[in-house]
């Protein structure tokens, strides 16, 4: 079998819980590069089984260390996979026939997040992100979380999906809206924003809505309410952080 022009680019540590996954489903893609930041666990030894191009790099950050594993991508074309990620056969063939056609520079993705043992009802307002590019035409502005990103050139709303297996239960959830509201207060923080008593006092009710509502999360009954409930927590704690930095004395 013909394998895809791609060059897929992982970054990881610790994630023997599903970097099989992953790397079963980019089989039939030319190159794989792992970047892994010191797994302890299983991870390098299930990825020996799947490709050669391992690579060690200490944390940069995320959009640093993805920045990186990109360098080292030899094909035109390059798909951004987090560990814990598969993409559908749909957006493999989508990924296959921009390649033919040769007529656009990227596929804006929808990602499918599995939460509470389920993925998300189909009538759902996704998030998009571009992760299949021209390595060329693609880079990483800086940032501690949330990285994204930018392409110069023609870009093509993907009609598959990448499926999400990270958020899988509320231990996880919570422990990520732990980790990624301290790196955006902090992000914010270093570009002097200050924190609003009006965002404190409205940030949690609109978010709220907004993922509930605006996003349709009520689609996907209780577990909607639950992530919504729980992805307005991390936009005020986000903001809670903020005046904490804001606030707190130096020595």
């Amino acid at each position: 079998m013909n394998k895809l022009p791609v060059s897929v680019y992982i970054i990881c540590q610790n994630e023997s819980k599903h970097i099989q996954r992953v790397l079963k489903n980019v089989e039939d893609f030319d190159e794989v590069i792992i970047v892994d930041s010191g797994s302890t666990d299983d991870t390098l030894e299930i990825a020996k089984e799947f490709t050669e191009n391992i690579y060690y790099q200490p944390w940069l950050g995320f959009a640093k260390q993805k920045e990186y594993a990109k360098s080292l991508c030899t094909n035109e074309w390059v798909l951004n996979l987090d560990a814990d990620e598969e993409i559908t056969q749909t957006l493999k063939e989508e990924i296959k026939k921009a390649i033919e056609e040769n007529s656009i520079d990227a596929l804006d993705i929808r990602r499918n997040c599995k939460y509470l043992d389920k993925f998300d009802h189909p009538w759902l307002k996704f998030n998009r992100r571009i992760r299949f590019f021209r390595k060329s035409k693609g880079f990483y502005p800086p940032k501690l979380v949330h990285e994204s990103i930018v392409v110069k050139g023609k870009i093509k709303k993907a009609k598959g999906f990448i499926l999400d297996h990270g958020t899988f239960d509320l231990e996880t959830h919570l422990h990520k809206i732990n980790e990624y509201s301290s790196l955006r207060a902090e992000e914010k923080s270093k570009q002097k924003r200050k924190a609003s008593l009006l965002k404190l006092l409205t940030i949690f009710p609109v978010a709220f809505l907004k993922s509930y509502i605006l996003k349709r999360g009520f689609f996907n009954g209780i577990r909607g309410f639950i992530a919504g409930i729980n992805n307005a927590y991390y936009a005020f704690l986000k903001e809670a952080k903020l005046y904490e930095k804001n606030s707190i004395k130096k020595f």
